[in-house]
């Protein structure tokens, strides 16, 4: 497996919701992307690897985009330098899958089917929803939501919806 190590920066995007990110020169960039696969695992500055997607800049460069939890752990903001190592992300959905959403999806083949008719990057916003629960119990609730929810709109997610049903769930 091909790894690549460069030295980048981050910097401020204009706009949206990711307002810091890592950037990536073309020629680091180009090994990793194969039509629209661009999913690679990037380690910064040695101390925590993260899955992302390349994402393009216009130019031919790309970026990869940081969240503050991510900043926050390796003490990082825009303008600050890091060592970055890619290599390609060859797990089956860009992220590591939760036990328990796989299980909810053993016991439910609707679910599962409809899960698996939604694009690549809603698929991973699902999995991400769940992922980052620190507990099991919230993990499996969570998957149990988004399952039900899926079936009770034949998988035409709507993320204003969902989270309308995960309120309704913890209602009950």
């Amino acid at each position: 497996m091909t790894k690549i190590s460069f030295k980048s920066h981050l910097f401020k995007k204009e706009g949206n919701v990711w307002d810091v990110a890592i950037y990536v020169p073309k020629k680091y960039a180009d090994p990793f992307i194969d039509k629209k696969d661009k999913r690679v695992l990037c380690t910064i500055n040695g101390k925590l690897m993260i899955h992302a997607g390349l994402m393009p800049q216009g130019n031919g460069d790309s970026f990869i985009n940081t969240n503050s939890e991510i900043r926050k752990k390796l003490k990082l903001d825009a303008n600050d330098s890091v060592e970055v190592m890619l290599e390609k992300d060859e797990s089956e959905y860009g992220m590591p899958l939760p036990d328990e959403l796989k299980t909810a999806w053993e016991l439910d083949e609707q679910a599962y089917e409809l899960f698996h008719k939604l694009r690549d990057g809603k698929q991973r916003n699902l999995i991400h929803l769940v992922g980052k629960l620190k507990s099991s119990e919230k993990r499996i609730e969570k998957s149990l939501v988004i399952l039900e929810y899926l079936k009770s709109v034949y998988g035409k997610l709507d993320f204003k919806e969902l989270n309308q049903a995960f309120k309704d769930a913890n209602k009950k």
